[in-house]
């Protein structure tokens, strides 16, 4: 089982950090199931390029139990579970990742997962796609299709498909409602304040909590954050989210004043450069600042070099930066996702669903793929829907049903007032 891990020894507790998200994942276990009887993927090789989680083992052993060849690398130099890697090779997964990688060590596993041939590929921020579409165009012709789930790389292949530049049909994971609504809220909101408290352990109440973007992940940020007792202020660029967000009862004001007032600060945008010079000069003596979106270009670090004088780390995933006016200011997690860096990413419950929709979404790519164009497409509505209720089957929840007049009326513009 060709591999490269940090320390295979480390599998017995990786197994039992699996056993646990699998115990938290119904939807995706009643999945595997199927998978097993039904060998979707025989003969197939799935590669991916994903937070290695526990809760992504569990997807990995879903796609092998349909009879793939599954190999996986890490979305993130320092995002990867050390025990649950180890454990996945045991498992048979061919896994190339492991926490503290290099960016010469990082595209040395996705170029490594490559050399697989996949058929299909599952991302987390695009760099697989990107990678095959760059350097590996020789991949192209035996590839079926990819998945992304991040905000941040569905950007990236609306992009491509925009320019013409993508060749394969990928499927946004990200924007569907069992993934968005769920995943990117309540995970996002959830974990990213786990990380932030690990790494600190601070109080919240009574801080000013400066939230930088409100989409869906923002909002739930925010929301997680006033939870804690936080006063909570929002900057924005987009007007209608700016006005979603002083409606939902939030400050809102542009990031140089929030610089002034705030005491933690929060970059979740899926752009670069939002946190800059001139926000770290008007930053409080001893302003904590974090990112929770996909690549660690928010903050601009290079900006918080030049204006320093010296830095050192004061905790694990805590760097002391002190600046030339004296006053400092406390970067976490080097800019890197904080809620994977310092804790342990979103709860398996909510995973559940998502990872649910890309092994369902792996399957429709298996069997579909010589129908669909080179472009950006959509979960299919009747996996949404299934996974929703499986979900609420195994959260003992029932619903109704319309009947067939209601049906009728929903379908027939003839009915009027």
């Amino acid at each position: 089982m060709e591999h490269k891990v940090k320390d295979i020894s480390l599998a017995k507790q990786g197994k039992l950090s699996i056993d646990w998200a699998e115990s938290r994942m119904p939807v995706l276990m009643k999945v595997m199931e199927e998978f097993r009887k039904k060998q979707p993927f025989k003969g197939l090789t799935i590669c991916a390029a994903l937070h290695v989680t526990k809760e992504t083992a569990v997807l990995m052993k879903t796609l092998k139990a349909g009879g793939a060849t599954v190999v996986l690398a890490a979305a993130n130099p320092l995002s990867t579970q050390d025990d649950v890697a180890a454990a996945l090779v045991e498992e048979g997964i061919h896994v190339f990742a492991w926490t503290g990688q290099t960016s010469e060590e990082y595209y040395w596993c996705i170029n490594k997962v490559l050399d697989f041939n996949p058929n299909i590929t599952l991302d987390d921020g695009g760099d697989l796609v990107t990678a095959i579409h760059t350097k590996r165009k020789d991949l192209l012709k035996t590839l079926y299709g990819s998945q992304e789930e991040t905000t941040t790389g569905v950007i990236r292949l609306r992009a491509m498909a925009k320019d013409g530049t993508l060749k394969v049909p990928v499927i946004a994971i990200n924007d569907t409602p069992t993934k968005r609504m769920f995943d990117n809220v309540y995970g996002t909101g959830q974990s990213t304040i786990d990380g932030i408290l690990r790494a600190t352990n601070i109080m919240l109440a009574g801080k000013t909590f400066v939230v930088c973007g409100y989409g869906y992940c923002g909002g739930g940020v925010a929301r997680r954050a006033r939870g804690m007792d936080s006063d909570v202020v929002v900057t924005e660029v987009d007007p209608i989210k700016a006005l979603q967000a002083a409606m939902d009862g939030y400050r809102v004001m542009p990031l140089k004043e929030a610089a002034k007032i705030g005491d933690v600060f929060l970059t979740i945008t899926g752009d670069k450069d939002v946190i800059r010079k001139e926000h770290m000069e008007l930053m409080k003596d001893g302003a904590i600042i974090a990112n929770t979106g996909h690549f660690n270009v928010e903050i601009s670090i290079p900006d918080l070099e030049s204006l320093s004088k010296s830095k050192r780390e004061i905790r694990k995933n805590v760097e002391e930066y002190t600046l030339k006016n004296g006053k400092k200011i406390y970067l976490l997690g080097k800019g890197r996702i904080i809620n994977l860096v310092a804790a342990e990413g979103h709860p398996s419950d909510v995973m559940d669903m998502s990872f649910a929709d890309q092994a369902l979404c792996s399957e429709f790519l298996a069997n579909n793929h010589k129908k669909l164009e080179p472009k950006v497409y959509d979960v299919p509505k009747e996996i949404d829907d299934r996974v929703a209720r499986l979900k609420l089957e195994s959260m003992e929840i029932k619903i109704d049903s319309l009947t067939e007049e209601q049906e009728k009326y929903l379908t027939d513009w003839k009915e009027g007032t």
